[in-house]
Order: structure tokens, then C-alpha cells, then sequence
């Protein structure tokens, strides 16, 4: 039989006769500390509310349900036995238990790391509060840690954690020499040869033909300028060459201050760093970036492997990394935090430390500082240092030196902020930097090399380049920097005069105007400066509006073509918009129909874009 309407009215009333009091615990509200919110008094009022409920539903009639329609038995309701195993809510950690496992498992940020680790939990927040029967945590009491400003507050000695993250098998070993071999190490210049970053080919040492900063004093951003000589770069094959618009690769190392102060910080003796040793991996491609994936058997260094092959800097922890320091950590305080964040209960807290600034190697050892793993089983689980790309700012296949072959890059320095209170450069524009004041310092003389190699050269605006046909390049701050090989190849031809137009963003003309002066005789025909520093301030996307019947008549043109380049958060997606504005002005659509006259557009390899 099915449950008559009276019935369902006396499941409504046991309803309304729950007190509001139990909800003050299951809504996980510690901002009270009155007696009558206390966890004792709560159980006492959950007992009655259970109590209140079961003597509504005995006086009730038993419902019987039918689960199907195809006539199956009906399985009737019956009341179960309560249990009796809520008198340990009294407990703290039991009250923690019940009401999440972080404070912070509320939290939905949008910069999420993508990892699944921030749940939605059906608190309100807060976390319950710590009792003095438990064994308290005594937090690390350096600034590294500090920095980290990680959420702990549910955290105690005597917590259970589950899920823990499996320590990763370490899978490389350095082992002594058994007999003496000669080996030169070039660590200070140029990466071992078992770097093969362009396989089948090595490493170039591409000497510094000249270097010169293109920004002035005051400039937010420094921007420098190389001449990489390539005169004598071998040759890879007929037909394969630089092009308009390519990217060299480079090999930049660690910076070799902070290699010593890894060392320092892992107790590595001096006389160990430069030892020639043996190195076995059981399996992956590291330390060849594209090798096969397999076991071998390398004669370096320790010092080349942490200068060369692993970065410590460009990326947020994972958790084999704080495994793996968890399980050399000697202080126990610290062993129960980086095992925290290893663990179920500390996803929350492990994702907010992945979604803050990038925690370097260096600042978690030092925030740990009594964990000193073996470096090959550290080295197991760092990411391996990948090359870094540039675009050629000019045209390959002109020079302006005699009988020497250059291609020119321009590097803007990447700074964050450093927990220890500075700024620190990224791997690749820091190593830049760091040669191009050597070079500046010594007024040339000093011969300095960079390893490269003739990287992408199928990148989009390398394989979209046409020497004819109306084009529009649009860029800010370096992103310009390729656009002026475009213009000098394309002024080559005088059948190309009056095709071309450069609309370029900068800050302030005095301060980081890069290559002005340098496009060709018609500069100021062909390039616009939009400058969002200076008077009332404009950035590319109002003069890509501005120049709304030129962006239309370039688009709709048989072999025209719009270029983009730069960094994709504000400009790209400001741009973007603009262009979506154009169509929707000029073609008189819709924004849906704009949108997709782009994509269109950009499947046709008309609109090109290559940002970061």
C-alpha cells in the first residue's frame, strides 16, 4: 500500500519538533564558547531530538513502500536501532572528525591548481577548536616557513591522517668512480653532453657577437638585446635553416649561487660537488629531456646535474616532492606537517600552496630545515629543466655584420618576489641578464657563449609569415620583437610598400620604446605607438577599435592577414575583444556571429595568434 496523506502529515510533524540547538554543532559553529554550546550539552540535545523522533514515527503507521512498478514484494519501513557511539563527541578530535577535515575544505577558489584537491564540505568554515588533551604542533620558527602561511589549524600531533601520497621510489643513484677516468667538465658554460634538448644534434655554444639593454632607467620591465653568432652552426639537413618569425632554443642553467646554497642547505662537502661520479637510472628520459625512456649508466658531476637537469625554481610543489622531504625529515613537528600535505585531511591546504606565488626548492628546505634527502632520490622527483624559446627579432637571412652570421633575440627579465624579502629572475631572462651585464661590464671583451640550439622553427608565426599580402601585427612589450623581422623583410620588396601596419604597445616612450628607430626607412608610416603610461593613458585594444575600417579591410582582403603577440592575460584578451568589436561594428553581426567569424578566421590561418 502506498502512504496516505495522513501519514505524510505525521512525518511533518516529527519534523517540526527537532530543537534548533543540534544545528549550532552540525553547521560546524565554534565562535561560542558558552556552556550551553558546549560538545556535552549538544550530545544531550541530539539524544532528545533523536528520542522525539522515534516516538513520532512509532506512533506513526508503518509506510509501505513500492520501490518498482512491476509489481515486486514491498519491502516495509521498519525503525532501526540507534546506536551508541556519539558519546565520544565530547572529544575534540572527534568533533573534528564529524565536521571536516580542514578548515579550509570550504573554499572555492577560481585559481585553482586543477588537482581536484579544493571539496565542498558542509561547514561553514571555522574548524573545531583544539583541546588541551591533545599533544599540540610546534611550528617550524623560520621566516621560510612563514612564508608559506600555510593553514593548519585542525592540525595536531595525535591526528590520524589517511591517503597519505606514496613515497616515490627513487630511481637514481650516484655512486663514486671505481677507477680513475678523465673528464672535463664544462659546468660553468656549456650543459653536459647527454643534454640533448634537439636530438639528434648538440648544444651549440652560440658566442655573444654584442648585447645592449633597449630599456632606460625607471622602465618596469628590462628588456635586453643579444647578436648570437651562428656563423659557424652546423648544418642540419637541406633546406632546414632560421626563418622570419622562428624561435631559437637555449640552454639555461641554474643560477650558480643558488646551486651552492642548495648544497650548503643539503650538507653537500665541498669536496663532493665537483667529484666525477657515476649516475644510474633505473627508467624515464631524465636527465636527456627527449631520450628514450629507459635505465643508464652517466659519467658528470653533481654539480653539472643540479646546474643542468633539474629546475628548483619555475614550478609549484607536488606531492612527491613533499614525500619524499617528509620521509628525510628528522625534526617530528615537521615530518607531521609535510606529511599533512600529503594526506587526505590536507588536500586543502596543499592546493592553497600550489595556487600561491611558486615556492622554490631552496625556501622548503629551508622551511624544513631538518630535512637533507640523498640527492638523486631528490632529483627523482624535481621537474627536469626544459629549454627556453625566443623569437628572432629580425630577419635571419640579412646581416649587418661582415662575414659573421647573427640572429637576434630580445629577453625581458621575469622577476617575482622572494621570501627573503627581494626579487628573484626567472631560469632563462636571469641568465640572460647575468651574461649580458659580463659582457656590458668587460666592454666586450669577454667571450662568452650561450647554448642553443635552432629550436622551433614551425611555430605559428614562423609558418604563417607570407612575404606579400596586407598584414596587421599587433604587440606589446617584447611581443613585438619578431614583428620587426616581418617589416624587414616585407620592406624588401617595393611591391609590398604600404602592406604592412605595426600597432605596438608600450608603457612610455622614453622608457621601453624597444626598437625605436630600427624598422626601416618607413617607421613612421607603417608602425603606431600606443603608449598606456603616458598622458590619458590608451593600450592596444583601443587603437585596434580605432583602426577599425584598416583591421576589416586587411581581414576581408584574399592573402590578408592579422597577427597577435605578447602576453595573453591583458593584452591578448583585450585585443581579442576588440577584434570581436570591430566585426560586430563593421560587419553589422551579432557578438556570436563575431566570435565565430574569428575562429573562422583563425582555422583559415588569417588571424594568427602566439601568446603566454
Amino acid at each position: 500500500m502506498t502512504a496516505t496523506e495522513d501519514e505524510y502529515q505525521a512525518i511533518r510533524a516529527a519534523e517540526s519538533s527537532i530543537p534548533e540547538e543540534p544545528t549550532k554543532v552540525l553547521s560546524n559553529n565554534s565562535g561560542s564558547s558558552s556552556d550551553e554550546e558546549s560538545p556535552s550539552s549538544t550530545v544531550a540535545a541530539l539524544s532528545k531530538t533523536t528520542d522525539a523522533i522515534l516516538k513520532k514515527a512509532q506512533a506513526s503507521p508503518i509506510l509501505e513502500v513500492d520501490f518498482t512498478s512491476t509489481g515486486r514484494s514491498r519491502i516495509p519501513l521498519r525503525s532501526r536501532a540507534r546506536r551508541a557511539s556519539t558519546h565520544q563527541v565530547d572529544m575534540a578530535r572527534a568533533i573534528h572528525n564529524l565536521l571536516g577535515d580542514s578548515s579550509a575544505t570550504n573554499l572555492i577558489k577560481a585559481e585553482c591548481c586543477g588537482g581536484g584537491c579544493c571539496r565542498i564540505n558542509g561547514g561553514d568554515g571555522s574548524s573545531a577548536p583544539p583541546s588541551p588533551s591533545l599533544d599540540p604542533l610546534v611550528l617550524p620558527n623560520n621566516p621560510a616557513f612563514r612564508s608559506l602561511n600555510l593553514q593548519l589549524t585542525p592540525l595536531n600531533m595525535k591526528t590520524n591522517l589517511r591517503g597519505i601520497f606514496v613515497l616515490p621510489p627513487n630511481i637514481i643513484t650516484l655512486e663514486p668512480l671505481s677507477e680513475d677516468v678523465e673528464y672535463k667538465s664544462t659546468v660553468k658554460t656549456h650543459p653536459p653532453k647527454f643534454v640533448t634538448p634537439h636530438p639528434p644534434y648538440e648544444v651549440f655554444p652560440s658566442k655573444i657577437h654584442h648585447t645592449r639593454c633597449l630599456t632606460s632607467p625607471g622602465a618596469e620591465k628590462r628588456t635586453y638585446h643579444f647578436d648570437l653568432d651562428v656563423t659557424d652552426y652546423p648544418e642540419e639537413g637541406a633546406g632546414v635553416d632560421f626563418v622570419v618569425g622562428g624561435a631559437i632554443g637555449v640552454c639555461a642553467p641554474n643560477d650558480e649561487e643558488l646551486v651552492d646554497q642548495l648544497f650548503d642547505i643539503l650538507e653537500v662537502p665541498i669536496l663532493m660537488r665537483d667529484e666525477v661520479i657515476n649516475v644510474h637510472t633505473k627508467s624515464g628520459r631524465w636527465p636527456t629531456i627527449w631520450g628514450e625512456d629507459e635505465s643508464r649508466l652517466l659519467t658528470t658531476t653533481r654539480r653539472e646535474l643540479l646546474t643542468w637537469t633539474v629546475d628548483v625554481q619555475s614550478y609549484p610543489p607536488k606531492k612527491n616532492l613533499l614525500r619524499v622531504l617528509a620521509e628525510y625529515a628528522q625534526d617530528e613537528y615537521e615530518k607531521k606537517i609535510l606529511m599533512y600535505l600529503c594526506s587526505r585531511q590536507g588536500q586543502a591546504a596543499f592546493c592553497e600552496l600550489r595556487t600561491g606565488p611558486y615556492v622554490t626548492l631552496y625556501q622548503l628546505l629551508s622551511a624544513f630545515p631538518s630535512s637533507k634527502p640523498p640527492l638523486g632520490h631528490l632529483m627523482t622527483v624535481l621537474q627536469p629543466l626544459m629549454p627556453r624559446f625566443y623569437s628572432l627579432s629580425s630577419d635571419p637571412h640579412t646581416t649587418k655584420y661582415a662575414n659573421r652570421r647573427v640572429v637576434e633575440i630580445a629577453v625581458s627579465v621575469h622577476e617575482a618576489d622572494d621570501w627573503q624579502g627581494g626579487q628573484r629572475t626567472g631560469v632563462g631572462s636571469g641568465f640572460f641578464e647575468r651574461m649580458a651585464l659580463k659582457y656590458i661590464q668587460s666592454g666586450g671583451s669577454d667571450t662568452i657563449h650561450v647554448p642553443m640550439f635552432r629550436g622551433l622553427m614551425q611555430n605559428p608565426l614562423a609558418r604563417e609569415f607570407q612575404p606579400d599580402g596586407p598584414m596587421i601585427l599587433i604587440g606589446a612589450g617584447v611581443g613585438i620583437a619578431p614583428f620587426r623581422g616581418f617589416v624587414q623583410r616585407r620592406l624588401q620588396s617595393a611591391n609590398c610598400a604600404n602592406k604592412v601596419w605595426v600597432i605596438q604597445g608600450i608603457r612610455d616612450s622614453l622608457l621601453d620604446e624597444l626598437y625605436a628607430g630600427e624598422w626601416g626607412a618607413d617607421e613612421q608610416k607603417v608602425k603606431t605607438v600606443v603608449q598606456s603610461r603616458v598622458g590619458t593613458g590608451r593600450y592596444v585594444q583601443e587603437e585596434v577599435r580605432n583602426q577599425a575600417d584598416l583591421v576589416w579591410f586587411v581581414i576581408n582582403s584574399l592573402d590578408g592577414r592579422v597577427f597577435v603577440c605578447g602576453s595573453s592575460k591583458g593584452m591578448g584578451e583585450g585585443v581579442e575583444e576588440a577584434l570581436i568589436d570591430v566585426a560586430m561594428k563593421k560587419g553589422k553581426i551579432r557578438r556570436e556571429e563575431a566570435k565565430n567569424f574569428w575562429k573562422n578566421k583563425e582555422k583559415s590561418f588569417q588571424y594568427i595568434t602566439e601568446t603566454w
